[in-house]
């Protein structure tokens, strides 16, 4: 037996019948220098050498450093998840979702064993059901929070948080380490934050998982986002918009240069509302190129740039890159500053259709934050075409129940004759009392009197008023509607914070 010790992560993981077994007890069938050996650790000598005193293998063995170990030990963790991610994707073609309550009783009857076990399997389907009971219940994120004495797992659907479970805070800090080997980030890591992508096989299709990572006093907290591929982005007529907005938002795309904003808070859908757009108007006479950060939705149609400040790529230096790259359509995932600004302008006026999203609450507040920002209001005035504000709103599930309050009806002065609704909540809609969410929005042109007004010192209130009379429908009043037709609750509507 040779004993070497070995500084190299580039090792592969070798399988046959030997090696599941072997695994268990810290022995790793491995290849170096072109032939296949074992890979053992000091820290587990009493085990690997206790497993390999029982057969007569006739196989080299090397000895490696902490670190080299480590990452091989991963990789086996990952070639075993493949395994069994393959076995439970054929088990799903037969029946619908992994069980939620099986998964979670069954984990938490073997966890505390997990804690004195090198048995990892328990961990792997955990972290997998995380992420199938995610996509059955829609959720858009999954949320680990450490506590002081206890740890918790949140669901973001429809816009809103929702608990999904507890757990000793030792055993979440495995399924967290879990979680950091299929992200690729540094499972020793606990003093910094982390991001990183994963990828997960679902119903035969891939989606992309973003993960980051933040460690807080009581240890690390993790968010994953689940991001849609393009080709699921619905189309601009299906997003919910009123059928006058969709059509001017269409022919608004038409047009062969200027700049269309899409504003509103975190969480508004701006993105999916650029990306339906980029849909519409895709085709192989035109050159589109995206600088976002991060990457949302993945296409084939369009050349997509992630922002990377590490290297220097911004949304400033990317931008200048993509206006030496004859684009016809450039798409900037988000005005930050002066300097992208007054690019995003100059880009508009070149002969270039750009969108955009900007964080302000209303669309006419686009114009003063622009302006804010350092860009001259006849360059404004001359390149931007429309500003789109919108917001998700929760629906109604059908078990609402007639709202009586006063103050429901004075929030957003209805008539006491009317009838309105609150939510209540039922198994159907998670006891959340909602299910599913539309998008309103208002849409703000610039017409000749708003460029004429543009000339003179700005007012949001008076640019509000402007956009109104030229019949732009705006978001309180859409929301009011949705009050008085039964869609929505006041709670919801005050919630979305318009009025």
């Amino acid at each position: 037996m040779q004993l070497e010790q070995i500084h190299n992560t580039d090792l592969e993981v070798i399988e046959n019948k030997e090696y599941e077994n072997a695994f268990k007890n810290h022995a790793l069938f491995t290849k170096y220098k072109n032939k296949e050996v074992i890979a053992l650790n000091k820290q587990y000598f009493d085990i690997s050498f206790d497993y390999l005193s029982k057969f007569h293998l006739n196989y080299e063995i090397i000895y490696l450093d902490n670190v080299s170990y480590e990452t091989l030990y991963n990789k086996f963790l990952e070639h075993r998840t493949d395994k069994e991610m393959t076995k439970v994707q054929q088990e799903q073609e037969n029946s619908s979702f992994i069980d939620e309550e099986f998964n979670v009783s069954e984990f938490l009857k073997v966890g505390s064993d997990i804690l004195t076990t090198q048995d990892s399997a328990p961990i792997i389907k955990f972290v997998n059901s995380l992420f199938y009971q995610a996509i059955k219940k829609n959720a858009s994120d999954i949320h680990i929070e450490m506590h002081e004495y206890k740890a918790e797992v949140r669901y973001r659907i429809d816009g809103v948080l929702t608990k999904h479970l507890e757990l000793d805070k030792n055993i979440m800090a495995l399924v967290i380490s879990r979680i950091k080997v299929i992200s690729n980030l540094d499972i020793s890591e606990k003093r910094v934050p982390q991001d990183g992508r994963t990828q997960i096989k679902l119903a035969k299709e891939n989606l992309d998982i973003r993960v980051s990572i933040l460690p807080t006093f009581y240890g690390e907290r993790v968010v994953m986002r689940i991001l849609m591929q393009s080709e699921n982005i619905v189309a601009l007529k299906d997003l919910g918009f009123n059928a006058e907005l969709t059509n001017n938002l269409e022919n608004l795309a038409r047009n062969a240069y200027g700049m269309i904003l899409v504003t509103g808070p975190t969480g508004s859908g701006k993105s999916t509302t650029l990306h339906s757009l980029l849909r519409q108007i895709v085709s192989n006479e035109k050159n589109i190129i995206t600088i976002e950060d991060p990457v949302e939705y993945k296409s084939n149609d369009i050349s997509q740039i992630q922002v990377n400040s590490k290297v220097g790529l911004t949304f400033e230096t990317g931008l200048r890159s993509i206006l030496r790259q004859d684009p016809d359509i450039i798409m900037l995932g988000e005005i930050r500053d002066s300097a992208s600004a007054k690019m995003s302008i100059q880009a508009a006026l070149t002969g270039h259709l750009l969108f955009s999203t900007l964080h302000t609450n209303r669309a006419p507040a686009a114009i003063t934050r622009l302006i804010d920002m350092g860009v001259e209001k006849f360059l404004i005035s001359s390149s931007l075409l429309a500003v789109l504000a919108q917001r998700l709103v929760r629906k109604l599930c059908t078990c609402k129940e007639i709202d009586t309050s006063l103050q429901s009806y004075k929030a957003f002065d209805i008539n006491k004759n009317t009838t309105i609704y609150k939510a209540v909540g039922c198994n159907n809609c998670n006891h959340t009392g909602y299910q599913g969410r539309v998008a309103i929005a208002e849409l703000f042109t610039l017409n000749d009197d708003i460029k004429e007004y543009l000339k003179s010192d700005v007012d949001d209130n008076i640019l509000m008023q402007k956009a109104i009379e030229n019949n732009m429908i705006p978001l309180d009043k859409q929301l009011k509607d949705m009050i008085t037709e039964g869609k929505t609750s006041v709670a919801e509507a005050i919630r979305i914070g318009i009025k």
